[in-house]
């Protein structure tokens, strides 16, 4: 039985479509490496690329995105409201299905290893694939940014990377390469313009404020909508699922605030494991397609190739 996982890479591009296509174009051109979705924003000028297949291709896949982009983005010349360190900034990969946390941080070793000696870009190993406790958490491992980082590596003894040299990549910056659990990406909008209701139910239920665990929250006033928005990470839907998250989300509204829940939707993908039938008619997911769920999304990917001849255990050229 074959052992798949997933590969998210984050690019510090989210303007310049021609960049992010040359980068796709690199997952695109690996067989058994099957790009789920892609997505661009344009105010953080980011891009998120989500792709997955056996671990051999997913990992060369993952390689040349770092090494395209690296060609391609100068973060001397990058502006964006999103946090980065590098012109590939992080690369997470995510066991699906029947894989284990093992085989991905394994990967990601090797992708590290990789990255840091042929491109000569320091990496830094975050989440299940940290080398030290204190780089569990991305935001202490991008700490700075760029430019932070860019003064304090190869003076800084807490700063020297994993892999590759104690210098930053004078284009390139720095990357985070991980294994993690699945992230859904989930957002709850709430039957009121009321900033000031998302931004408490949101401290709330965040797990740094004391409330849900594997929670990460923030309140967003929707203008085109003008609806008040709870955004939401689900750092781990085994530990807090979305139905439990919804449910804490109405219980608070309804109760503090007097206020219903008008929809939910999901951003990106989510994993087999936290769907169960009629989710989204519970949770008012809006537009919700079974091709946001990811196993899904794989095997059609999988049977197309398969229909077209093509061989999942070749690299391409």
């Amino acid at each position: 039985m074959s052992v798949y996982i997933e590969c998210v890479p984050n690019i510090s591009e989210g303007r310049r479509m021609e960049v992010v296509d040359a980068v796709v174009a690199e997952v695109e051109n690996i067989s058994g490496a099957y790009l789920l979705d892609r997505s661009s924003d344009g105010d953080h000028n980011r891009s998120v690329l989500t792709f997955a297949g056996e671990p051999d291709p997913v990992g060369e896949a993952a390689f040349r995105v770092v090494r395209k982009a690296a060609g391609m983005i100068d973060l001397t010349k990058h502006e964006g409201k999103h946090p980065r360190m590098g012109a590939t900034d992080v690369v997470p990969f995510v066991p699906i299905g029947e894989a284990r946390m093992e085989h991905c941080i394994r990967i990601a070793a090797n992708v590290a290893n990789r990255i840091g000696s042929e491109l000569e870009i320091p990496v830094f190993m975050y989440e299940s694939a940290a080398t030290r406790e204190d780089r569990r958490n991305l935001a202490s491992v991008r700490k700075g940014q760029f430019e932070g980082l860019r003064e304090e590596i190869g003076k800084n003894p807490d700063r020297k990377p994993d892999f590759g040299p104690e210098r930053i990549h004078p284009t390139a910056g720095a990357t985070a390469v991980g294994a993690r659990e699945f992230l859904i990406a989930y957002n709850i909008n709430l039957k009121s313009d009321n900033i000031q209701a998302a931004k408490q139910i949101a401290k709330e239920i965040r797990e740094s404020s004391g409330g849900l665990p594997a929670v990460k929250g923030i309140g967003l006033m929707l203008d085109e909508l003008g609806v008040a928005q709870v955004s939401m990470n689900l750092v781990n839907y085994k530990v807090t699922s979305m139905e439990t998250v919804y449910a804490e989300i109405e219980r608070r509204a309804k109760e503090e605030f007097g206020i219903e829940i008008l929809e939910s939707e999901l951003i990106g993908l989510m994993p087999q494991g936290a769907y169960s039938e009629g989710l989204e008619e519970r949770l008012k997911i809006r537009d919700f397609s079974q091709d946001q769920i990811v196993e899904v999304c794989l095997q059609k990917a999988v049977e197309r190739d398969t229909r077209l001849g093509r061989s999942p255990h070749t690299h391409g050229s």
